[in-house]
C-alpha cells in the first residue's frame, strides 16, 4: 500500500518521501540492487539494524532543538511503528529502532507533520549539525550561535554538492572557548569570535575519531560571519571531488587534509570561490529566536520532596543563564534511552514550567531553559516524579554511551550493560563523584567511537579475547583524552585490553589510585600524564591475566548467553556498486535533477548535479573496462587515459579541462546551459557505446555457438 502524504507538509519533503516509498517497492521487487539501495535509505536516514528485517530511524534535529509538540509526535511516531522508547545520540539526534522497512516512509510523513525531517541523518552527507547545549544562554559565550547553525543545517539540506560524498561529514558549532561542542574531532568545527567589533569564528579543521583519532587543524583564527557558509560550501566541493572513494577506512576528510596538507588543501579550497553560488552569505541573528524572546514563567514556589537530593541537584544539574534570573536544567538520561510514557510526561511539564524549546546534548542528556530560581523546587519535584532529577549530570557518574551490540552491526561488545554496571557502582561505592567534572567516562561498543571514548578521560571501547576455544568479552581501556578548549584537546591512549567482567575492578582500582597518589588540584589528565602510560599498563595488568577463566567471564553484562563475535557490516556510509548499467540509470536521475534545476533558474545547483552527471558516466565506462576508480578527480585522470588519449572519445579538449570547468567560470545562466548540454551529450554517448558493448557481446556469443 502506497504511503499516504499529509498534503500540508513541504513539497520538498512530499516527494523525498514518495521517492522512499517508490525506491523500496523497486528494492523489495529486485529493480534495485541491495547495495545502492543502502546508500539511498541511509540519505534518508533508515539505518539497518543488528537484527535482521528491521531498521533503526534517525531522527534528525539540528543543534538537538525539539519543542514540546515535536516531542510529542515523536512519541506517537514511535508508538505507532517501534517500541515505544527514544535513544538520543552524541551528535543530538533522536533515533527509534525495530522499524519496519515498508513502514519508514509512513514514520517520515508522520514526524514532517511537526516539522522534523530524516533526509541526511545517516550516509555520506552533512550530519545533523551540533552545537553547545547552553547556546544562547551561556554566560561565556561572545554572542548566540544558534542562528548560524540553523542557517548551516537549511543551507546544506538537499544542497547537491553534498548528497553522495566519500563519506559522512561532521560539523559543531561551539558556544565559547570551552568548546563544549568538542571542534577538535570535526571535519568543520566553529567557535565564535569577536575581532575589531566584528562577528566571526576560529575555524577548526580536518579532525576526527574512529578507528584512527586525528587532532582538528586550524583553517582560520578568524573568518567573518557571512564567509561561513561560502567557505564550508568551498570545503565541502573540494572534499567531494578529492575525497577517497573506494577505500572507505580512509574515506573521510581527516585523512584527505593529513595526507595532502593543510597549506594545499586551503589552496583548492580558494580555487572554488569563482564557482560559489554566494560568495558573501549573511546570516540575519534576528530572523531566530533568541533570549528575549523567551520569558520566564510563573512557577509555583514549594518545598522540595527530598531536601538533601535536591541539594545535590541543584549543585550538579542547574545553571545560572546569562539572562538575569533565569535557570537551565540539565537532565541526566541514563543511556540516552526515554521510554515514551515518560516523554509524554516530560512535555507536559516544560509547557508548564519552560520555554518551549528543549536541546538533546551531546551527552545523551536534556536542557531546558528560563525556570525562575524560586521555581526549581518546583521543577525538581515534577521532574522526580518521572525519574528526571538525578544529580551528577555531566559528572563522572554519568557515562556517555553508544547502543553497542543492542542494535549496531559493528557492535562488539555490550556498551549498555557495562554502563549500567559502572554507574550503579559508582554511586554505590565512589558517590563523590556525582560532583566530579574533571573525569568523563565515554562507552562504545566497536573502536569506530559513536561514544566517543577517544575523546574520554577514561575511555572504553568493545573487543574481544581469544581463550582456548570461547571467546570472551572484553574493553580496551583508554586514558588521559579530553578538551583543552578553544579548538584544542587530547585523544585518549590505548592502555590495556580487560575482560569486560574485570572493567568494574579496573575503575575502582583507578579511582583509589587517583585519591591515594594525585597531587592537591591536579586534574586527572594531569596525574595521568605525570605518571605515564607503563605506569598504568603495570596497575592493571593482574586484572588482564586469563589464564584461568571462570565461566562467567564469557558472557557479557547483560546477557545470559555465550559470547560470540558477530559483526555485521556497517551502515555508517553509503557503499558503492560498480554495475555499469545501475550507474548510467543513476545517472539519468542526476541529469533530471539538473533540468530541473536549470529550468527553476538556480544554476549553481544545476552545475553541480551536471558536475555530477559527468563523473558518473565517466566512473560507468571505466567500470566497463574493469579499471578501477576512486576520487572524482582520480576518475578524471583516469577516463583521459583510458579513453580520451586513444582517441575513443574526443571533446575538443582533455575530459579534466571540460570538466573543471566547474571552478573557473561563475555560475551563470549561460554556463548552466552550456554545461547541462554537455552533461547530457555524454550521457548520450555513454548509452551509444553501451548499446555497441552489448551488441558486440551478444555477436560473439552467436559466433561460440556457431563454432561450438
Amino acid at each position: 500500500m502506497a504511503v499516504q502524504i499529509d498534503p500540508n507538509i513541504n513539497l520538498l519533503a512530499q516527494k523525498d518521501i514518495l521517492e522512499l516509498d517508490t525506491k523500496i517497492t523497486k528494492f523489495r521487487s529486485g529493480e534495485i540492487a541491495d547495495e545502492r539501495f543502502r546508500a539511498f535509505r541511509l540519505t534518508r536516514g533508515v539505518y539497518g539494524q543488528r537484527q535482521q528485517g528491521v531498521q533503526m530511524i534517525r531522527i534528525k534535529l539540528p543543534y538537538g532543538k525539539v519543542t514540546a509538540n515535536q516531542l510529542l509526535k515523536i512519541c506517537d511516531v514511535s508508538d505507532k511503528y517501534s517500541t515505544g522508547v527514544l535513544h538520543l545520540t552524541t551528535r543530538q539526534d533522536i533515533q527509534i529502532h525495530f522499524v519496519k522497512l515498508e513502514d519508514t516512509p509512513s514514520v517520515w510523513n508522520d514526524l514532517e507533520t511537526a516539522n522534523i525531517t530524516l533526509r541526511e541523518a545517516c550516509g555520506n552527507t552533512v550530519r545533523n549539525v551540533t552545537a553547545s547545549p547552553t547556546a544562547g544562554i551561556d554566560r561565556d559565550e561572545l554572542f548566540d550561535v544558534t542562528p548560524y547553525t540553523h542557517a548551516f543545517f537549511a543551507y546544506f539540506l538537499r544542497n547537491p554538492i553534498c548528497q553522495d560524498m566519500g563519506r559522512k561529514f561532521k560539523v559543531s558549532f561551539s558556544s565559547s572557548e570551552k568548546d563544549t561542542a568538542f571542534s577538535y574531532i570535526h571535519d568543520l568545527g566553529f567557535i565564535p569570535k569577536i575581532k575589531n567589533g566584528k562577528k566571526g569564528f576560529k575555524v577548526m579543521i580536518g579532525g576526527g575519531l574512529g578507528a584512527q583519532p586525528f587532532l582538528a587543524q586550524v583553517a582560520h583564527e578568524f573568518l567573518p560571519t557571512e564567509q561561513l557558509i561560502p567557505f564550508s560550501e568551498a570545503v565541502i566541493r573540494v572534499f567531494d571531488r578529492y575525497g577517497e572513494r573506494t577505500r572507505r577506512h580512509k574515506a573521510r576528510m581527516k585523512y584527505l587534509v593529513s595526507e595532502m596538507g593543510l597549506e594545499e588543501f586551503m589552496k583548492l579550497v580558494e580555487e572554488e570561490q569563482i564557482a560559489l553560488k554566494s560568495k558573501v552569505y549573511p546570516i540575519d541573528e534576528n530572523a531566530f529566536p533568541n533570549g528575549s524572546d523567551f520569558k520566564i514563567k510563573t512557577v509555583p514556589t514549594v518545598e522540595p520532596s527530598d531536601k538533601v537530593k535536591f541539594e545535590e541537584w541543584k549543585k550538579t544539574n542547574v545553571y545560572a543563564q546569562k539572562q538575569k534570573g533565569a535557570f537551565a536544567v540539565n537532565i541526566r538520561i541514563r543511556i540516552g534511552n526515554i521510554p515514551t510514557d515518560i516523554a509524554r510526561k516530560f512535555a507536559t511539564i516544560i509547557s508548564e514550567v519552560a520555554a518551549d524549546d528543549i536541546r538533546v546534548t551531546v551527552n545523551q542528556g536534556l536542557t531546558i531553559k528560563f525556570i525562575p530560581e524560586n521555581g526549581l523546587a518546583y521543577v525538581f519535584n515534577k521532574l522526580d516524579e518521572i525519574g528526571f532529577a538525578e544529580p551528577g549530570f555531566d559528572s563522572t557518574t554519568d557515562i556517555t554511551t553508544c547502543p553497542g551490540t543492542d542494535t549496531c552491526n559493528l557492535g562488539i561488545a555490550s556498551s549498555y550493560g557495562i554502563t549500567h554496571i559502572l554507574e550503579d557502582m559508582m554511586k554505590n561505592e565512589f558517590h563523590e563523584l556525582v560532583y566530579n567534572n574533571d573525569i568523563k567516562v565515554k562507552i562504545s561498543g566497536c573502536m569506530n567511537s559513536c561514544g566517543q571514548h577517544g575523546m574520554a578521560n577514561i575511555g572504553l571501547h568493545g573487543s574481544s579475547i581469544k581463550s582456548g576455544e570461547l571467546v570472551m568479552p572484553a574493553m580496551q581501556l583508554l586514558l588521559g583524552g579530553g578538551v583543552l578548549g578553544d579548538g584544542a584537546g587530547t585523544v585518549g591512549e590505548k592502555v590495556i585490553k580487560l575482560p569486560t567482567k574485570r572493567i568494574p575492578n579496573a575503575f575502582r582500582t583507578l579511582f583509589a589510585d587517583y585519591e591515594a597518589n594525585a597531587k592537591d588540584g591536579e586534574y586527572y589528565n594531569m596525574y595521568y600524564l605525570r605518571q605515564g602510560k607503563n605506569y598504568f599498563y603495570q596497575l592493571l595488568k593482574p586484572l588482564a591475566e586469563v589464564k584461568e577463566p571462570t565461566q562467567d567471564m564469557f558472557i557479557d553484562w547483560g546477557h545470559s548467553e555465550l559470547f560470540t563475535t558477530e559483526v555485521g557490516v556497517g551502515e555508517c556510509a553509503g557503499v558503492m556498486i560498480d554495475l555499469v548499467h545501475t550507474l548510467l540509470l543513476e545517472t539519468e536521475d542526476k541529469l533530471a535533477k539538473a533540468k530541473e534545476t536549470l529550468e527553476q533558474r538556480n544554476y549553481a545547483d544545476s552545475i553541480y548535479h551536471s558536475y555530477a552527471v559527468f563523473i558518473s558516466v565517466a566512473k560507468a565506462l571505466l567500470t566497463s573496462k574493469e579499471v578501477s576508480t576512486n576520487s572524482q578527480h582520480g576518475i578524471m585522470g583516469d577516463f583521459d587515459r583510458n579513453f580520451v588519449d586513444n582517441g575513443e572519445i574526443s571533446f575538443g579538449k582533455s575530459f579534466k579541462e571540460l570538466v573543471l570547468a566547474i571552478n573557473k567560470n561563475e555560475p551563470t545562466a549561460d554556463f548552466a546551459v552550456a554545461y547541462f548540454a554537455e552533461a547530457k551529450n555524454f550521457l548520450n554517448t555513454a548509452f551509444e557505446i553501451r548499446k555497441k558493448a552489448q551488441l558486440t557481446s551478444i555477436a560473439s556469443k552467436v559466433m561460440e555457438g556457431a563454432e561450438g
